[in-house]
């Protein structure tokens, strides 16, 4: 299928609680995107998790066929939490996002490289195609050009330098001990923070200790590496500690910051990494991603010309976009609705010069000037409906467009033929057998 709309669904800071995203997220993007497609009417999928949002975004034939398809999405979380996005929003947002407009910390450099994951992913499960192919494509270029022709990440650029930048304001780190649980991206990005502030030295606590001692490596900071299970040892000595490790369970509880005195702890995790029952422990200062949103606003107000700039360059590509998928279901319809016309002219005249055939052998002459009559008949006939198909494209009629589509099967006849793809551009010309597609002209032998 080369055609149909995209219906997204979004649970985001903002609008939602950390709790209220973590119950939105699945077990992870495959997972959810393996779902979606087994939904009712969905062609194509795709998911997005990270640690203050949780999307997902279908592809069907119609926009009621997708916002059915997500009518269970977050059903946990209160109205007002769940933002319901329609093809063209979907569009926009899914910019915005690759950008880090929608971030919270604006203009934040990881949310792209979560984005490049999440395509992969739902590319590999067979969750994308035509449709979501180009959109999803367009929101990663539009993504690069942001952070290569703006300032839009200059300064703090992730949650992981906030929640340091936080930890600062917060404590004298000068000679703290600073642990990093997790060495994934947050956590690179944590430890090398701390590597610029007056810590002395930093922790890191991973599952897999080698990936923990690679990291510990990469700073100047006196470092060593330790293994997860011994997360609660280690918090009971540090200072500060971060957490961002992608654990469907918490790391660290009430029992295991029991004795940890003085502790300044920053969950950067989704779920989270830390249960909130520690926050009643004396001398525990317990912060999550909702806590940073006065760093971030900080960031927000430093960024605000570059952010204009990202907007004006989302609009310019946005209207590329749309219109290269209004092209798209235009000739979608008109290429079905050629191939079907042109199998029943050559059925027919197949059934034509027979008969005249019966009567006198015809000459080449007489087999042109019927099989050129078939072609005029044919051009003259689907000239109002062709231009019919590229107004409806062109106002976002995408009910006649699939009607269209339904109607003009390009196996009607009972002949096999190859359906319009997207890989299958078509140059269509401006009136009466000028706008048939070029596959068909060469078919038929017009130029």
């Amino acid at each position: 299928m080369t055609t149909g709309v995209i219906q997204g669904v979004t649970v985001a800071h903002g609008r939602a609680t950390v709790d209220e995203i973590e119950s939105a997220a699945a077990v992870d993007e495959e997972t959810a995107v393996h779902d979606l497609l087994a939904r009712d009417g969905v062609d194509e999928a795709f998911a997005l998790q990270t640690c203050n949002r949780a999307e997902a975004y279908v592809v069907t034939e119609s926009a009621a066929a997708g916002r059915a398809a997500l009518t269970d999405f977050a059903p946990d979380v209160r109205d007002g939490s769940v933002r319901e996005m329609d093809h063209e929003t979907s569009l926009r947002h899914l910019m915005r996002v690759a950008t880090g407009l929608e971030s919270l910390v604006l203009g934040e450099d990881q949310v792209i490289g979560q984005f490049r994951q999440a395509f992969e992913t739902a590319r590999g499960v067979g969750g994308v195609g035509p449709v979501l192919d180009p959109a999803l494509t367009k929101a990663i270029h539009v993504g690069e050009r942001a952070r290569t022709e703006t300032e839009i990440n200059e300064g703090v650029v992730s949650l992981g330098s906030a929640a340091v930048e936080l930890a600062d304001r917060e404590r004298d780190l000068d000679g703290a001990t600073a642990l990093v649980v997790g060495a994934g991206e947050m956590g690179r990005i944590a430890a090398q923070a701390f590597d610029d502030t007056g810590v002395s030295t930093i922790v890191v606590a991973n599952r897999t200790v080698p990936h923990a001692a690679h990291l510990a490596d990469e700073v100047t900071t006196t470092a060593r590496a330790v293994p997860l299970d011994v997360t609660s040892d280690a918090a009971a000595r540090a200072d500060v500690l971060v957490t961002a490790t992608d654990s469907p369970d918490p790391i660290l509880d009430r029992a295991a910051l029991a004795s940890a005195g003085r502790t300044l702890v920053i969950d950067l995790a989704q779920p989270r990494d830390v249960d909130p029952a520690v926050r009643e422990l004396d001398g525990v200062d317990a912060y999550d991603i909702d806590s940073l949103e006065a760093i971030t606003d900080r960031t927000r107000a430093q960024r605000r010309e570059a952010a204009e700039t990202v907007e004006r360059m989302i609009d310019e590509e946005f209207d590329r976009l749309l219109d290269s998928f209004k092209r798209r279901q235009a000739d979608a319809a008109i290429g079905a609705m050629y191939e079907s016309a042109e199998m029943v002219k050559e059925r027919e005249l197949r059934t034509a010069v027979s008969r005249l055939e019966s009567q006198g052998e015809l000459t080449d002459e007489q087999r042109e000037t019927v099989a050129s009559l078939a072609d005029a008949l044919v051009g003259q006939l689907l000239a109002a409906p062709t231009k019919s198909l590229r107004d409806a494209a062109a106002e976002d009629d995408w009910n006649t467009i699939q009607t269209a589509l339904s109607l003009f099967d390009p196996e009607f006849g009972g002949e096999e033929a190859a359906p319009p793809t997207a890989e299958r551009p078509r140059e269509s010309l401006d009136a009466d057998a000028d706008d048939i597609p070029q596959h068909v002209l060469d078919r038929i032998g017009e130029e």
